[in-house]
This record gives structure tokens, sequence and C-alpha cells, in this order.
């Protein structure tokens, strides 16, 4: 449920203006998901939303986009704890996700830096990942499987 509720946060941040806790946990529950403040707060620690200015001129919620930030371990986590399988062929690798976790986990490598990932396209539970040649399949394969073998440590 978190991962579900953390991705529509995403879809929201990137679809309104979103200034304040209080606009964010309203838009969740016309969405269907019950949240309390404190949720709230720690949605936003984890994504580790940041306010910027919009074109409007007010500060609403956004991504942050810093390579400062140690996006890696945000993409390690989310992908251990919602990846259920990943398969390639050619440059392409299919990604499959528990329910509503695909855009999430595809924001996660889009941002992480992996090497050779130029792209990624996300469904509900699948994401497509198009890597910049079939000789890098390998190396993103076994650092996926390097991941996921992380997971129970």
């Amino acid at each position: 449920m978190r991962y579900s509720r953390q991705n529509k946060i995403i879809e929201l941040i990137n679809s309104y203006e979103i200034d304040t806790q209080e606009k964010l946990a309203s838009m969740l529950r016309e969405n269907g998901f019950e949240v309390t403040q404190a949720t709230i707060s720690r949605d936003i620690k984890d994504l580790q939303l940041v306010k910027t200015l919009s074109s409007s001129g007010k500060y609403k919620y956004a991504l942050n986009k810093s390579k400062d930030m140690p996006v890696s371990d945000r993409f390690v986590k989310i992908f251990r704890e919602t990846i259920t399988s990943f398969a390639a062929s050619g440059n392409l690798i299919v990604v499959k996700t528990l329910s509503g976790c695909a855009a999430a986990a595809g924001e996660a490598i889009d941002n992480s830096g992996l090497p050779h990932i130029i792209g990624s396209i996300a469904g509900d539970n699948t994401l497509l990942l198009i890597a910049d040649s079939t000789e890098a399949i390998p190396e993103i394969m076994q650092e996926f499987q390097d991941m996921l073998q992380m997971r129970g440590k």
C-alpha cells in the first residue's frame, strides 16, 4: 500500500501544483487513500520531495533532481521491495512489479544514474526499460540480480 500511495503522490505532484501537506492529503483521500498528516510527512521524506517555484510563482512539491541526493539507495530499496521479475530481449528489459508500483520503480531507475539505461515506460505493474545497446544488457541484468539477492539482508 505504501508504494502505491507514494506512486500516486508522484503522479499528483507531477500533474498539479500542490503546495501543502493538507492539499496533498486531501487529493490522496479523493483517490481512495486514507492518510494522516504523519503518513504524508513520512512519504515526503521517503520520496525526498522539495518545494520549488512553479510557473505561477507559487511554491509546490516536486521530486528532488539534485545529483547529491542518495537516489541509488532509494532505487535499491524500491527495486528490492516491488520487483517480482525481469527479462530481456534485444536492448529492452521488461520489469514486472507489484500492482501500482511500476511508475515509482521507473522514476527511481530514471534518476538512479545506472549506466546504459536511456529511458523507461511504466504501466501499472510493468516497466519497459530501454538500454543503449544489446551489449549492455548482461551488465544491467547482473546489477538487477545483485540487488535482488540483497533482498533478505
